[in-house]
């Protein structure tokens, strides 16, 4: 490695592929024709197709990490950076930033969650998985958490969901991806199968801002069609308010006390602020049955909820007047999307964590990640 003897252990618990062309070949044949392709823009880039017409939009800001020049859109995929797709040099690039372990989140295969045809799209999320734990993380497994999507708008209770839990632990998953709009949001009380089997599992559930599921009206046009903008970039930093705030009132920790829960990418400077008023509204309306807790809901914070940050200088700032912030938050590059700190990110380590308690950096840039994810 090419980080300096000495130096402390920093884990990025947010990083993406842009899959390869062959990422949907293992499903079965009778389905190859309507596979999700990757296919030329009007543009001239490469984008992925996942109803057999042009692509919506093609590759871009999801594959900034070495461009000369960053592109909303454009770009082919034989000219973006061999570590969005290959485990080996995906390995090399986290070398030359200095990061030890990388959690590798799906790009562009999230869309199988809308896929009409339910029979295609699980066949489609096995693949994933497949390609991810089979040959991304078997590239150097010490160092790369592939997430598996798991189809939790499939079957019973979530049956299917349970079914790839148990399909891909044995490959060595160490933690799984949910959709951030699923069909049923997840304090409903069906999710307790899952939640229970993979707690007993000692993995993990995360999701990622508002990545995969049907979304409201108002966030279609950029999570579905792809027209990306800088003020809903900027409104999705604050996606796991919502999710954090119901399952911590809908008693989902209370009855599965081993459940963890990570909400990438959000940051976290507000934690504070929402941890006052979930205090003072528990104490407020107590009387309420869906208050009624016994816990505190910051009890859950490091416990059962995580966040991965990026430089949130207001949110390192924040850890030394509250020093708790430090139990539920890990660092992130973001490789290779268009505000990743590669391959800069130890420059930004050194400037977010200066004059911070030893302890507390390290729990941000490695000990939560690694207790979380068991790296």
């Amino acid at each position: 490695m090419s980080v300096p003897t000495g130096t402390a252990r920093v884990i990025s618990a947010d990083c993406h592929v842009n899959e390869p062309p062959h990422v949907f070949d293992a499903i079965p044949a009778a389905f190859r024709d309507r596979a999700p392709k990757l296919l030329r823009g009007d543009d001239g880039g490469d984008g992925w197709s996942f109803d057999g017409g042009p692509p919506k939009r093609t590759l871009g800001v999801e594959a900034t990490a070495g461009q000369a020049v960053g592109k909303m859109s454009g770009l082919r995929f034989d000219e973006i950076l061999p570590g969005n797709y290959d485990g080996t040099a995906h390995v090399a690039d986290m070398d030359l930033d200095g990061i030890d372990v990388s959690i590798v989140y799906p790009a562009n295969a999230i869309h199988v969650y809308v896929e009409p045809d339910r029979e295609l799209a699980l066949h489609c999320t096995r693949s994933y998985n497949d390609w991810i734990l089979d040959e991304f993380q078997a590239a150097d497994p010490a160092r790369l958490v592939g997430l598996p999507m798991l189809p939790v708008d499939d079957g019973a209770n979530h049956a299917a969901a349970i079914a790839e839990v148990d399909r891909c632990l044995p490959k060595g998953a160490k933690g799984f991806f949910i959709p951030g709009f699923p069909s049923r949001p997840y304090h409903d009380p069906s999710y307790d199968a899952l939640f229970a089997h993979v707690a007993e599992a000692g993995v993990p559930l995360t999701f990622h801002r508002t990545f995969g599921g049907t979304p409201p009206a108002e966030d279609r046009a950029e999570l579905i069609n792809l027209q990306v903008t800088t003020a809903g970039t900027v409104h999705r930093f604050f996606s796991a308010v919502r999710p954090f705030t119901y399952l911590v009132f809908g008693g989902v920790f209370e009855r599965h006390p081993g459940l963890k829960i990570v909400g990438a990418e959000v940051n976290f400077g507000w934690l504070p602020f929402w941890a006052q008023t979930m205090e003072q509204n528990l104490d407020v309306r107590s009387a309420l049955n869906d208050a009624a807790l016994a816990t505190r809901p910051t009890d859950h914070l490091g416990r059962n909820l995580f966040v991965t940050v990026l430089d949130d200088h207001v949110g390192f700032d924040l850890v030394r007047s509250h020093p708790w912030m430090a139990d539920a938050a890990m660092f992130s590059t973001d490789y290779p999307h268009s505000v990743c700190l590669w391959p800069r990110s130890r420059e930004h380590v050194a400037t977010l964590t200066a004059g911070l308690d030893p302890d507390a950096s390290h729990k941000i840039l490695a000990g939560n990640a690694a207790r979380v994810y068991g790296v």
